[in-house]
């Protein structure tokens, strides 16, 4: 095969508009993850957990500003793998990619295994391995067939787990004004028990709710006008989830001020049952099963398509991972790597495995922030105040907050990390030939050079 025919068959489709790119980023983030993660947010801010979301949906902007400036510069798949090459040079730019991996390789498995423990929950009579197998063939399948398949699902999933949330919120709400809860309207947000110590200790951990945001930039080479579209999906996508958590996180805590629980880790299926009874309960549930399915299917979609950056580049093995199947376009031998890699669900249990997906994304979240900062300070596309804002201030200030998310980690989280980082270097020193030479670098194709 020709250069060019080897070109155009690892070029992705651009079938993606502004509404099916944010579609996906909403359902990568999961809104329901609001309730999921409701208790603990609530005992570490002391029952202002809509305050520690707001503290939080800042910050994050931050960084979104920062990934949807560098998609506009170079609208091809690869997210922070791609923006840290280009502007901070080859070798950390392989080395974000290889520290983000830690991120999409385990977020999908988190995904399903929580799905299979809800599901184990409801019908004890199924082994859990079923439930996780079961999970990652469909979500396998739906990927491989193609993007577009897995978009519509995800949209009917979507509206689902928006439905389960919104009849939550108006339930918490009725049950706020037609009883006596001892919550006033300001206190979700500041009671006696606040402090500012508080509010950061759960804006810390509200923060995982965000992670996934930036994952829309990877649909970049399937998006339609892709410098316009995708800088818009990054700040639509971290919007919408912010103002669903705190909205939710609003009407639970009116309902239920304070933080005191039988279990903070299933506060929300408490509350769902005091503000709704038994049925809403399990319809609840259901809602929170479906979440982690489409989670799970948006996840293992924008995982595989870095890994497609990746092997194009021949960072990663080239037949393998830049193949596209002639018929779907998709990547599929990507996808089907991510569904092996989530078999170790079989083995590890929720709070092992979500130890190991923040540590690659608060790095790679650092690093992308820092790199707008350098493409401003080479090439200088902007003068005056309002540049030193965009270019500077904004992408220093999400790059401080990241870097102090990462050091808020737990110990063993950090430690993979390092662990992960070393074995990358390992891999670098071996592609570059102890570093003699560059490392393969993403191909930008014409009419992609960074915009002025």
């Amino acid at each position: 095969m020709t250069n060019n025919g080897r070109e155009q068959a690892a070029t992705l489709e651009r079938t993606l508009g502004l509404g099916t790119v944010v579609l996906i980023g909403l359902a990568y983030m999961t809104p329901l993850i609001v309730l999921g993660t409701y208790g603990v947010v609530a005992q570490l801010s002391e029952g202002t957990v809509p305050t520690a979301y707001l503290v939080t949906l800042v910050a994050m902007l931050f960084t979104a500003f920062s990934y949807g400036r560098m998609a506009s510069l170079y609208p091809v798949a690869g997210s922070a793998y791609t923006y840290v090459g280009k502007e901070m040079g080859p070798q950390l730019g392989f080395l974000s990619g290889w520290l983000i991996q830690l991120d999409y390789f385990f977020l999908p498995m988190v995904a399903w295994l929580i799905g299979a423990a809800y599901l184990s929950a409801q019908f004890p009579g199924v082994p859990t391995p079923v439930w996780i197998l079961a999970f990652i063939l469909i979500t396998t399948v739906l990927n491989v067939v193609g993007i577009r398949v897995a978009a519509r699902a995800n949209f009917l999933l979507m509206v689902l787990q928006l439905l389960v949330l919104g009849i939550f919120v108006v339930l918490c709400l009725t049950y706020f004004v037609t009883g006596d809860t001892g919550a006033s309207l300001v206190s979700p947000f500041w009671n006696e028990n606040t402090t500012p110590a508080a509010i950061a200790a759960g804006a810390a951990l509200a923060a995982y709710s965000f992670i996934g945001f930036d994952a829309v930039t990877t649909l970049t080479e399937e998006t339609r006008d892709a410098r316009r579209t995708i800088p818009r999906a990054v700040l639509i996508t971290a919007l919408l989830c912010g103002a669903l958590f705190v909205v939710a996180a609003y009407a639970t805590q009116l309902a239920h001020p304070g933080a005191s629980f039988k279990n903070p880790d299933s506060a929300a299926f408490e509350i769902a049952r005091t503000v709704g009874g038994n049925l809403f309960a399990s319809f609840f549930l259901a809602g929170l099963i479906v979440a982690q399915f489409a989670a799970g299917l948006a996840i293992q979609a924008t995982s595989s398509r870095l890994l497609f950056a990746m092997g194009r580049d021949g960072v990663l093995p080239r037949p393998v991972l830049g193949y596209l199947h002639p018929r779907f376009r998709t990547p599929v031998f990507g996808i089907v790597l991510i569904g092996i890699v989530g078999l170790a669900a079989l083995f590890l249990d929720v709070a092992t495995s979500t130890s190991f997906i923040n540590f690659g994304a608060f790095s790679a979240f650092t690093l992308v922030n820092l790199s707008v900062i350098a493409h401003f300070v080479r090439n200088r596309p902007q003068r005056g105040a309002s540049a030193l804002l965009a270019w500077i201030a904004l992408p220093l200030a999400g790059a401080i907050v990241d870097f102090y998310l990462l050091t808020r980690l737990d110990i063993r989280a950090v430690i993979f990390g390092v662990v992960w980082l070393v074995i990358g270097v390992l891999l670098l020193t071996y592609l570059t030939r102890g570093f003699r030479q560059a490392p393969p670098q993403l191909s930008i194709d014409e009419g992609t050079e960074p915009a002025p």
